[in-house]
Order: structure tokens, then sequence, then C-alpha cells
């Protein structure tokens, strides 16, 4: 206890209000991250789920790429090469926006492939039978099953999607990570700040847990399925 007793914690008050913009930025990329990775991992996951021609050849190309090379590595790709070749050169939040959906969106695809894929063909069958379409019964059927069936393995990327966020600043992007480094890089106090970045991420990454646990409880499928 004495030697937590040493160090001076008043700093990290006198510095809420740049620890709470990076928290508020980390939170934007995070809920923009988990949107889009979700909207591409459902439409990419029924493509490939279905097998549709091109398409699935070409999701798969897009996830095995990101899926085994280092996020940090897309994030400089995006940030230094792809983006100006089309000629943006401005605010890093295009480059964290972009490189955390299409990080997330290859895992995702990956999840929800295997949750559409896991519907039992008879209920499908069942669907035609009623004289659905396969766009309806894909809606009707396989989306609303799959999806629950995906759900545990999503939480996990939704979860990755944050915590990879800390790995922003090094594009000059001001989220949490970023804003702790310029704070201690400054009053000399590593310890302090760090341990109360740790804490800030493990209660967003708790309550972010807690949230979706409380959905898949709730979208759970019944025991006969």
């Amino acid at each position: 206890m004495e030697v937590f007793a040493a160090f001076e914690w008043s700093f990290i008050w006198e510095n809420r209000a740049q620890i709470w913009d990076g928290f508020k930025n980390t939170m934007k990329v995070s809920a923009i991250g988990i949107a889009g990775s979700l909207a591409i991992g459902l439409v990419l996951g029924a493509l490939r789920a279905h097998r549709i021609p091109v398409f699935t050849q070409l999701g798969w190309i897009y996830v095995e790429v990101i899926r085994n090379t280092p996020i940090l590595v897309q994030i400089f790709l995006l940030h230094w090469a792809i983006l100006p070749e089309f000629g943006y050169r401005g605010d890093p939040f295009l480059t964290a926006c972009a490189a955390i959906i299409v990080w997330g969106g290859a895992f995702n695809t990956e999840n929800f492939r295997a949750g559409f894929e896991a519907v039992p063909a008879r209920l499908r069958e069942a669907g035609y039978a009623l004289g659905f379409t396969p766009l309806k019964t894909f809606l009707n059927v396989t989306l609303p099953i799959g999806g629950r069936i995906a759900l545990p393995s999503s939480i996990n990327t939704y979860i990755s999607v944050l915590k990879n966020t800390s790995l922003l600043f090094v594009i000059g992007y001001a989220e949490l990570t970023g804003v702790a480094y310029n704070i201690q890089s400054i009053t000399f106090r590593t310890f302090e700040m760090f341990a109360v970045l740790a804490v800030v991420y493990l209660i967003i990454v708790w309550t972010l847990s807690a949230l979706i646990r409380l959905l898949e409880a709730r979208l759970a499928l019944p025991e006969r399925l």
C-alpha cells in the first residue's frame, strides 16, 4: 500500500478533460467499427454461405488477407498508402474508422457464414414449402436462426474491435491510449496514467460484454431447435 501511496493521483483529475475527449473518440470509432463490421459480416457471410459465384471467391480473398495480416500493418497501409492514392490526406478519423471496420468485417464474415451454414436444411425447406422465395427464406428463416448461432463468436469480435482502437494512436488519432501516452510523456506519471487507462478499458469491455450477454440470453434459441 505504501508503494501506491507514493504516487500522485491528483493529476488524473487535472487532466480529466483530455481523458474524457479521448474516451469519447474511442467510443465513437468503436461504435462505428462495430456497426460497420456487423453490416459487412451479414452481407459477405450470407454470400459465402450461399455460395454466390464471384462474391464467394472475393469474400474468401478479403477474409484471408485481413485475418492473416496484423491490424497495425493494415492501419499503416490504409493511412500512408491506400487512402493517399485516392487523394485523401486529412483527418486520421477516416483511416481509423476504415481500418476498424475492415478488420472487424473480415472476422464477422466468418462468424456469420458459420452461423448461416449451421441452420438445419429442413428449416429452409420448410420455408420453400410455404412458398417463400430464396430471399424471403433467408430473411425469415436463415437470418434469425443463423444470426443467433453466430452471436457468441461475434461478441468476441466486437470486443476485439473496441480493444484494437488502442492502436490508432500510431496515425495521430486522439483516442484514449494516445491521450494517455501524451499526458504521461509530459507529466512522467507513467504508472498512474496507464493504470487508469487499464481500468477504463476493463470497465468499458466488461460493460459491453454484460450488455451483449444479456442480448444473447434474450435471443437464445429454443432447445427444440
